[in-house]
């Protein structure tokens, strides 16, 4: 038996193999998160109005008894939410609550646990297939599931563009093809001795194609990018002194900028940000925007899963969910227990590890890398991306993938001004993943008879 699905159903793929059933041969999961906290409703603790709303908009309007109120197949003529129709008090009687059951688990406990697969238990081979620009939702299982999952047969592609695209075209499908020949129809095309990694590795006008071995890349030069606060600088050297910077957190935050860059830049795998924080009320939301300029400081964005205007990549944490993990978590990617609140005492300076999603950009001479922290979720200063009929937001740079929801962010909390700090033993830092080019093989010389 293999399985193969996107989205909804590649996720439910790692759940199906933690459950280890013995005629489970193959499964190809692609845009496919996994953690339901992490990936999903709680991004860094701060809780993801996505659930609810897809609920609203693409589940409670097919739910079976809807009848009549509902939409009729324009292949077959009938009823799409079956042929009963019950009041609005017997639908909601027979299905959950979403937004509320995400709401009132704040922490990573049973109900998320639950939720969430065992990569221990995972020995199904697979393909597991990224997208760059699903920030919010999918890429951060897929990448986990490569690196944790126990199989040994197991795959990695990551590509970018919009989140349906590849899965249903030439690319993915022949991909998919030569994976469940091999595994199901067990077919000798090599796909065993295929590199474990096939990355699209994204330019600023197309992406160029490249296999790798493992993940993260090994000859990753994990470099850290100081913040400067003279100047909003991002810097290779740690600057000296002690300062203070402060915004609004519902403002437009701090941004920090490299100079322009002299040389084409590869960034490509998981990224983090050290901060040192704090606030003038007990709790804050930090979230962190990783960003390229051209020359005229006007921003590159990209073509996410979703929105026609992605910024490179993001990644969120609350303060008070600041503890870590030590045995999960890695310098370039922090993981946080979430298993306990922590409120700041007021101007209580604290140390935040916050981890960025995996991504890959190679940016260009000339151009800038920036990263933006703010307090609020980001908003490409460009036009709108327009709103789709099965969502309720329009699309500003996020897509659906929002906090915004004031019950989980009350202003009396998260409304008030944050402040980064910079001193001794206080030297925030962006860390990337820079990758230099392969090194081309050594050429055979020709035998020479002597």
């Amino acid at each position: 038996v293999g399985l193969n699905g996107i989205s909804y159903y590649a996720i439910n793929q790692w759940h199906v193999a933690s459950l280890e059933p013995p005629h489970l041969a193959a499964m190809c999961v692609w845009e496919g998160a996994a953690d339901w906290y992490r990936d999903m409703t709680h991004h860094g603790g701060i809780v993801c109005t996505f659930w609810e709303n897809w609920y609203d908009m693409q589940v409670k309007t097919v739910q079976y008894g809807a009848g009549e109120r509902g939409k009729r197949s324009r292949v077959h003529g009938e009823l799409v939410c079956g042929p009963h129709t019950l009041s609005e008090e017997e639908l909601r009687k027979k299905r959950s609550a979403l937004g509320e059951d995400i709401r009132a688990h704040p922490l990573d406990d049973a109900y998320h646990r639950a939720r969430s697969p065992v990569w221990s238990k995972i020995k199904t081979p697979f393909l597991s297939a990224a997208n760059w620009g699903g920030q919010g939702l999918h890429p951060r299982g897929n990448f986990e599931g490569f690196v944790r999952a126990a199989s040994k047969d197991k795959w990695l592609e990551a590509h970018g563009i919009e989140h349906w695209t590849h899965f249903y075209t030439d690319y993915g499908r022949k991909l998919q093809l030569r994976f469940f020949d091999h595994f199901l129809h067990g077919k000798d095309n090599g796909f065993d001795r295929h590199p474990r990694v096939l990355l699209q590795v994204r330019r600023i006008d197309k992406f160029a194609e490249r296999a790798e071995n493992e993940w993260p890349l090994k000859r990753t030069k994990w470099t850290k990018f100081y913040l400067a606060a003279r100047g909003g600088m991002l810097e290779r050297k740690a600057p000296a002194g002690k300062a203070v910077v402060q915004f609004e957190a519902l403002g437009n935050g701090a941004t920090f900028l490299t100079e322009p860059l002299t040389q084409d830049t590869e960034i490509t795998g998981p990224s983090a940000v050290k901060l040192f924080v704090s606030s003038s009320t007990e709790d804050a939301d930090l979230f962190v925007v990783l960003r390229v300029f051209k020359g005229d400081l006007s921003e590159v964005v990209f073509q996410g899963a979703i929105d026609p205007h992605t910024p490179v990549g993001q990644g969120w944490l609350r303060a008070s969910h600041r503890r870590l993990d030590k045995r999960l978590s890695t310098p370039y990617r922090p993981y946080h227990t979430h298993d306990r609140i922590e409120p700041l005492a007021q101007d209580q300076v604290i140390e935040l590890d916050i981890e960025i999603w995996p991504t890959s950009v190679v940016v260009p001479a000339g151009h800038r890398i920036g990263l933006t922290i703010r307090g609020k979720d980001y908003v490409h200063a460009g036009p709108s991306g327009g709103k789709l009929s099965n969502f309720k937001n329009e699309l500003t740079g996020c897509g659906p993938f929002l906090h915004d929801d004031p019950r989980d962010r009350p202003l009396d909390i998260f409304g008030g001004v944050t402040s980064l700090h910079f001193g001794a033993g206080r030297r925030p830092y962006l860390l990337l993943p820079i990758i230099p080019p392969k090194k081309a093989a050594t050429p055979t010389p020709p035998n020479r008879r002597t």
